[in-house]
This record gives C-alpha cells, sequence and structure tokens, in this order.
C-alpha cells in the first residue's frame, strides 16, 4: 500500500497557482455546459483536464557544477546559432551563442534559471505572435529578457535569459524581480500555452546538446561555460 501511494503522489504532480483562474473557468463551463448537453460536458472536462496537465510544476533533479548551463524550459532545442543578442539587455555588442528551446502546447511551461546568480535587469518589450519556432521571432514577438550575473572560474559572467511568446501564448508571467538572488534550477516565470525560451552565452562555450533533443527544464545541460570539443549527436 506504501508503494502504491508513492506511485500516486509521484504521478499525480503539483499544479502551479497560475493555473488556478484557468481551472475554475474549465469547471464552471463543464457543468454549466453539461447541464445543457453532454457532448459539451464531455468536451469542456477534457480540456478542463488538459488545462490541468498545462500547468503542472514537477520537482526537478538540478545537476550542479561549476560551468554548467540548464535548460530554463521542457521543450525541443530548435535552435543553436551565433547572434547578436537582444540590445535592450545590453549584453555585448559581439555575437553571442544563442541555445533556444521550444515548448509546444504540451510541454511543461513553467521556466527555470539555467545558472546561479543574481538578476542584473528585467525587459519587458511588446510585440507579435508569430510561430515562436521561427528565428524571426526572438526580434519580432513578445518577450521578456532578463540577465543572470554569475561567475565561472572566479571570473563575473553576463547570461542572457529570454521568453518568447508565441502563436498562442498571450501573456508572459514573472516571478522574480531585478537584484534577486536564484540557485540554478529555481523558478523565474511561466509563458502561458506554447512559446520559447533563448539562453545567450559566451562565444567558445562548449554545446551539449543537439538539434531537435528534448530538454527538461532544470535537469538538462545544454551547455559548458568551461569550453571544449562540441558533441557530436545523431539521428535513430
Amino acid at each position: 500500500m506504501t508503494d502504491l501511494i508513492e506511485t500516486i503522489r509521484r504521478t499525480l504532480v503539483p499544479i502551479h497557482k497560475e493555473g488556478y483562474p484557468f481551472i475554475l473557468i474549465g469547471i464552471v463551463l463543464t457543468v454549466v455546459l453539461g447541464y445543457f448537453s453532454q457532448f459539451f460536458g464531455w468536451i469542456f472536462l477534457i480540456l478542463t483536464l488538459w488545462v490541468c496537465y498545462f500547468f503542472r510544476d514537477p520537482e526537478r533533479v538540478v545537476p550542479v557544477g561549476d560551468g554548467l548551463v540548464v535548460s530554463p524550459a521542457d521543450g525541443r532545442v530548435n535552435l543553436i546559432s551565433t547572434v547578436l543578442p537582444p540590445p535592450e539587455l545590453d549584453l555585448s555588442h559581439e555575437p553571442m551563442l544563442r541555445i533556444s528551446v521550444f515548448m509546444n502546447v504540451f510541454d511543461c511551461h513553467v521556466n527555470r534559471v539555467p545558472v546561479s546568480g543574481k538578476i542584473g535587469q528585467i525587459h519587458y518589450t511588446p510585440g507579435l505572435f508569430l510561430n515562436a519556432e521561427l528565428d524571426k521571432a526572438s526580434e519580432d514577438n513578445e518577450r521578456n529578457g532578463l540577465v543572470m550575473e554569475t561567475t565561472h572560474r572566479g571570473q563575473p559572467l553576463r547570461i542572457g535569459v529570454v521568453q518568447i511568446a508565441g502563436l498562442v501564448a498571450r501573456r508572459i508571467v514573472g516571478f522574480v524581480s531585478a537584484g534577486d538572488s536564484k540557485q540554478v534550477g529555481e523558478r523565474f516565470g511561466l509563458i502561458r500555452f506554447g512559446s520559447r525560451v533563448d539562453v545567450y552565452l559566451p562565444v567558445g562555450t562548449r554545446v551539449m546538446v543537439g538539434l531537435g533533443q528534448k530538454a527538461v527544464a532544470g535537469e538538462t545541460v545544454l551547455a559548458d561555460l568551461g569550453g571544449g570539443p562540441e558533441r557530436a549527436f545523431r539521428r535513430i
């Protein structure tokens, strides 16, 4: 019986409080519409269960090590490139390594800081709601960027993290303020219903993931600031 209870506890992960209003609306619509139509009652019951699933907030086992950069989001690694960082973050006037993780509507959307450090600044930019998988979404879409001030081998380092709204997403929710100190893997925000998170790192950082790879927020190591040869991947 103890093993069964533990299995159920691990399966039924917590729901983030940001989802409560949407779940309540779903319950009300399910009851009201179900009273008049059994068909629509079932439809909205399924949608309400999906909303509960969408706003899940599971615990994560975070790898800790000097120079490790963990994924800020659940999803698929869809872009790895060297580009100029967003000018509003004042990170660098030179290109930086960008690793992008795209979240579809079935991924967990709670975002986590990729490195330990202090949040130097936060900058919200209104914009469009294009497909977040597109490269130009980093410039045209609604986004919320923050700068993590960290250290590596005793040297100060600034890393950019940008939440980008997508086709369905209409609100980026932040849980932190400038000046807050965070440990790697701690929660810093959430994007509602489909989106992307970009991480901007110094050129020379060793990429530890491949395009198309599934990333888990707070657990998957995206990169190693210590550098070294890139890892090779193949699709099977």
